[in-house]
């Protein structure tokens, strides 16, 4: 079993009382305070006859308010940055943190950053919108951010932080996936260098659910529920035309977890490809070959793919976005002409629909079980960034919500895994071939 070290790091020590109105005692009928020696077990696969011991460092610290503080609530300069693509929920939690600031700590100097990490880079003045109740009171109920968002600028530390310092800011929430937390370690980093005590708080934004230890993010459920009633119509589309092949692009740059899900919520799809499991397009053993026999035996076929398959098809050195990640071809249209092209060489009648609903999906608001997920998020954000504690990212592991160091969460990306339960399930579900590979 992998060790993983998920210590937090703190500014100091905790002396200054919260005046949160919670409980200290035990079935007295009023919610607790959570205590610094209570922890959540990561693994939880265990074996007969085996007996697991775990030193401090290897246990998740358990999220949630504490009866002693660092920062004193009416010192705080709190700031909240939304960073990279949008995503459902984000306003959610940038309400959350708003109100748990103001009504619970009494905090009342919040600065919502504009557009990303730019707004540190305007020779040290901030681009910031100041919030406070009024102004969040029913975001929640939009998509987007009403702090816009950009990708990119977070290898810009050294002025980052320079603006960060120069405004007094005590807190930073950054709301954002692989590429922002990346940059707010950088941050926090840069800040511990100068000797700062400033806390960087993360909560992990990403819609493809690919951040490690993250059991999952917020706006992934939203995005699923959105992907259903677009495939399900791309399905009636296939099944009333002549030879009807629809194709749907769902989002997933590395990891297949939204098509996944969304092929198994459906059910009527009977091709998911995604970017964990290769596949060859011609070839005996290849998808248009088990394409082709689809349609020879039932006259329609419904296709998912993730926007990330299949790019070793395509361009060989794509160029960066902002973000540093790789520009994707359209492996879309790529394929939508290739199934085209190779049903015309059979002389085999199609008609053939692409559906490409990611900008649609991914700016819409928080389903119920998203928003519940996200105001939770955005209110042991603030619990953790009070008691000085940095470098983290909220996290729930296990169903409970955890601290988690943003190290171990920028180290790797969570992706299916062919031999999983989860991809035996989408197996059976859709019919296809284990492997559409000819070796």
């Amino acid at each position: 079993m992998i060790k993983y070290n998920f210590a937090i790091e703190r500014l100091g020590s905790t002396d200054i009382p919260s005046p949160l109105e919670l409980s200290r005692e035990m079935n007295d009928q009023i919610a607790n305070f959570v205590n610094d020696d209570e922890y959540i077990v990561y693994e939880t696969e265990m074996h007969p006859g085996v007996t697991m011991q775990y030193s401090r460092e290897e246990l998740m610290e358990k999220a949630g308010p504490r009866e002693m503080l660092y920062f004193d609530p009416e010192k705080v300069h709190a700031a909240i940055v939304t960073c990279g693509g949008l995503c459902p929920g984000l306003n959610s939690v940038i309400r959350a943190i708003v109100m748990t600031l103001w009504y619970q700590y009494g905090c009342r100097q919040i600065s919502g950053i504009r557009y990303g990490y730019q707004g540190f880079l305007n020779d040290g003045t901030l681009d910031s919108i100041q919030l406070d109740p009024d102004v969040v009171d029913s975001i929640h109920r939009r998509g987007g951010t009403i702090l816009g968002s950009s990708r990119g600028n977070g290898e810009k530390t050294v002025e980052i932080v320079d603006t960060i310092i120069k405004n007094n800011i005590s807190v930073l929430f950054t709301i954002g996936g692989d590429g922002t937390q990346k940059g707010a370690l950088a941050i926090q980093q840069e800040i511990k260098r100068r000797g700062k005590n400033i806390a960087v708080i993360g909560i992990p934004k990403t819609i493809d659910n690919d951040l490690s230890f993250v059991q999952r993010s917020f706006g992934f459920e939203t995005a699923v529920a959105k992907a259903v009633e677009i495939v399900a119509g791309a399905h009636i589309e296939a099944h009333d035309a002549v030879n009807g092949i629809s194709i749907v692009k769902l989002m997933g740059r590395e990891s297949g977890f939204i098509a996944a899900h969304t092929a198994l919520a459906v059910n009527d799809v009977n091709f998911l490809l995604v970017p964990e499991v290769p596949f060859d397009l011609e070839g005996t053993n290849g998808f248009l070959t088990h394409l082709r026999k689809r349609i020879e035996r039932r006259k329609h076929a419904l296709i998912v793919i993730a926007e990330g398959v299949g790019q070793d098809l395509l361009a060989k050195d794509a160029p960066l976005d902002a973000s540093g990640n790789k520009k994707l071809a359209d492996i879309g249209y790529f394929l939508k002409e290739k199934v085209r092209a190779f049903f015309k060489n059979s002389n085999i009648p199609v008609t053939i629909r692409y559906i490409d609903p990611g900008y649609i999906i991914r700016s819409v608001p928080a389903e119920p079980s998203d928003a519940i997920y996200c105001a939770r998020l955005g209110a042991n954000a603030v619990h953790a960034a009070m008691t000085g504690r940095t470098g983290m990212i909220i996290s729930q592991m296990n169903n409970q919500f955890v601290h988690v160091p943003i190290t171990l969460t920028v180290s790797t990306r969570n992706k299916i895994n062919p031999e999983s339960s989860l991809w035996r399930d989408v197996i059976e579900a859709t019919g296809q071939p284990p492997l559409m590979t000819n070796t």
